[in-house]
């Protein structure tokens, strides 16, 4: 009698949980079920999972793998039609493996022939197909590459050189120029970004500069419509910096063909630290306003005959000569990844005209997105990408969401120009915000700064580029055919200068740009699945991924940085003192490496190691021979030369040498030398009284087709085959 009484509360519970349990799914399927028109946006969600969960493995899959996995997941659906949950768990599935498969699918056919280490001083012979004017001198992309004593199978396909400055050969010249190259750099650290990864799909094999002027190959100039189309966009980005001279044509000759490569250093950081970068980059706004100019502009001449208005449709016929436009806009531009994506949705929308639907919607922003990753899957991992994409989301998002009540906001408004120009005003304010705060927070993972006053800038700067800079671009691009674009590009170059001066004068203010540590890539993951619940979906339940971004942001001030960073060429070292800050071993070498590892920890600028003696907290104590960094109770002792390695190897718990240490060092825990850097690249080191923990390049790269430390290793261990 006493264990029943005892065991009836507790059954009692497990009922009232069950039900609960019961009643929380119940709720939940009927949630799901309401919102089934909101399904398919998810299919690049996890196009995307399967995309990123490629390139996140450590070692490259085997060959296949994708294609067998989307094939089980479609004859698994195929098996339980009957069976809804079973059903759209193999749809999802094979979703997820048609990622995966693309992107390794990608990866294979992109595979070419990269330098297998240093070349020359020595002859480098190639077809210029791409010019870029910097200001320290041309740099040139070639193609059908000649080296001195390689063979074809081992010479890369394509090759980038920075020539002397002067030097500016036409596209489609074969050329040849003594030079000295080296295979695309690694990662500053691990998780930093990866070039070699990028070179990689670009099929670009090798970087270096020139050591003496070109020379012309006799023979005739090779010519493809690939190369036709780049040298008309060199030329017409010549002919306009011609035209408008200085910073106004380099920032001309960016927005009308996608070079921005004379743009200055000064001109990006004021454009960056005042949030207008965006600007400079063809995205959807750009192309957009080229194809509303080109749609009103023809809307408004064909209107001009009333036989024409009255009797045919000059609305779709406008539509489809902004297509046109757009498309061209699109070829001049080089076909970035943000003019893809605009294109994909300008084109859309213009179609939804011709075919009487509706123009703009959540589904136009995902098919967009799956074209693009089923064709470039690698775009996945860019910032461009990222940010192009969360804008137009959230903006989508926003307007689907407070459609009602903004239409009832501008009925409620004064007519007249007051009111419109209120709604603009108002239309550009809110758009600002929404777009700003999207890439803003993809932005803190791959730039560690935010634009404090990026409002107020893009509230100036916007409408000039929109309602000015634009139409004029479009008028100067169909007038420049007969020679006629002088006007237009003056009336153009006096917005962009407005633009600038907008953009220098934000910069300029007191606290106008604030550093932040770069968000760790799980942050990134967490925040964007968070905004894409939140935009995707419909009803409240979509507010959980306010928890979700919240969750991500917080990774940000909780991320702890590396106590020690050191450099894969052993040139440069780092190691962040009592106050949180990152010191170098010297400010004056591998500045282009300093920069990189200050930005991603937050830092505009950091103090140099004492030449001799200690810092005030006494972390850091060093002399001619290195430095002894003393954190968490251990010694670790920075070495750049060898005459202190016996004397350290007795004493410290950790040596880091920047020289290669030889022979029994049986102190310290760790031992990093010349040798470790050269095999597994930069190195990262957190210091804590129970240990330390390494994170290096080649770690986190994987055994990867990219992984220059991947192919050193695989040659290394055929070699050792080949001498057994």
């Amino acid at each position: 009698m006493e264990m029943v009484e005892e065991t009836a509360p507790d059954a009692r519970r497990a009922g009232a949980f069950a039900g609960l349990l019961k009643q929380l799914g119940s709720g939940l399927e009927t949630t799901v079920m309401a919102e089934r028109e909101r399904w398919p946006l998810f299919v690049p969600v996890l196009l995307g999972a399967g995309i990123g969960g490629y390139f996140a493995l450590p070692v490259e899959p085997a060959p296949g793998s994708g294609i067998a996995a989307l094939v089980f997941c479609v004859l698994l659906a195929a098996a339980a039609r009957r069976n809804p949950a079973v059903l759209l768990a193999g749809l999802a599935g094979a979703v997820l493996a048609g990622g995966f498969a693309a992107a390794q699918l990608r990866s294979h056919l992109a595979a070419a022939p990269v330098l297998e280490g240093r070349y020359g001083p020595a002859s480098v012979s190639g077809v210029v197909a791409r010019v870029e004017n910097l200001p320290g001198g041309a740099r040139v992309t070639l193609e059908q590459v000649l080296l001195d004593d390689y063979t074809p199978e081992r010479t890369p396909q394509r090759v980038r050189v920075t020539l002397r400055r002067g030097d500016r050969p036409a596209i489609g010249a074969r050329i040849e120029v003594f030079a000295k190259l080296s295979p695309p750099f690694a990662p500053a650290a691990p998780g930093a970004f990866d070039f070699q990864r990028s070179a990689w799909f670009r099929g670009l094999g090798a970087t270096g500069f020139a050591l003496g002027p070109v020379r012309p190959v006799a023979g005739e100039e090779t010519s493809s419509l690939r190369l036709r189309l780049a040298g008309l966009r060199l030329r017409i980005a010549e002919r306009i910096r011609q035209a408008l001279g200085g910073q106004t044509g380099a920032v001309a000759a960016a927005l009308m063909t996608g070079d921005r490569s004379a743009i200055s250093e000064t001109t990006l950081h004021s454009m960056r630290d005042s949030g207008l970068a965006h600007l400079l980059a063809i995205s959807g706004l750009h192309l957009g306003l080229v194809a509303a100019t080109l749609f009103f502009g023809m809307r408004a001449a064909l209107a001009l005959s009333e036989r024409l208005a009255l009797r045919y449709p000059i609305k779709k016929w406008a539509a489809a000569a902004a297509i046109a436009g757009s498309f061209g806009y699109l070829l001049l531009a080089g076909a970035p990844v943000p003019t893809q994506r605009a294109f994909l949705m300008t084109g859309l929308v213009l179609i939804a005209v011709l075919l009487d639907r509706e123009a703009i919607s959540m589904r136009l922003v995902a098919w967009a997105a799956v074209t693009v990753l089923l064709l470039a899957p690698e775009s996945l991992l860019g910032a461009s990408f990222q940010m192009s994409f969360a804008a137009v989301v959230a903006l989508v998002a926003f307007y689907e969401a407070g459609r009602g009540r903004l239409r009832a906001l501008r009925s409620a408004l004064p007519g007249g120009p007051a009111g419109r120009i209120f709604v603009y005003a108002a239309g550009v304010a809110a758009t600002t915000i929404v777009a700003s705060v999207a890439t803003g927070l993809i932005g803190l993972h791959h730039f560690g700064r935010v634009a404090v006053y990026g409002l107020p800038a893009n509230m100036l700067a916007v409408p000039i580029t929109a309602l000015w800079i634009m139409p004029w671009a479009v008028i100067a691009a169909l007038l420049m055919p007969f020679g006629l674009e002088g006007p237009a590009l003056a009336a153009m170059g006096s917005g962009i200068d407005a633009v600038l001066w907008i953009a220098s004068s934000v910069a300029a203010w007191p606290g106008a740009v604030r550093h932040v540590p770069a968000m760790p890539l799980a942050g990134l993951v967490v925040l964007a699945l968070g905004g894409l619940w939140l935009c995707l979906w419909r009803r409240r339940w979509r507010y959980l991924g306010l928890a979700a971004i919240a969750a991500g942001i917080a990774t940000v001030p909780l991320h702890r940085g590396p106590d020690v960073i050191l450099s894969g060429d052993a040139r440069l070292m780092a190691a962040r003192l009592s106050d949180g800050r990152l010191s170098l071993s010297d400010k004056r070498r591998a500045r282009f490496l300093a920069d990189m590892w200050l930005e991603r920890d937050g830092q505009s600028g950091a103090d140099s190691w004492p030449a001799g003696g200690a810092t005030p907290d006494t972390w850091l104590a060093c002399d001619s021979l290195g430095c002894i960094y003393r954190v968490a109770g251990l010694e670790v002792a920075l070495l750049h030369d060898g005459h202190a390695i016996d004397e350290d190897c007795r004493r410290s718990d950790v040596l880091v040498s920047t020289v290669p240490v030889r022979g029994r060092c049986p102190k310290p825990l760790l031992v990093i030398d010349r040798f470790d850097l050269w095999r597994h690249g930069a190195t990262a080191l957190w210091v804590d009284t129970d240990g330390v923990r390494v994170r290096t390049v080649a770690e986190k790269q994987g055994d990867r087709p990219w992984s220059e430390f991947a192919r050193r290793s695989r040659r290394y261990r055929a070699g050792w085959q080949d001498r057994r």
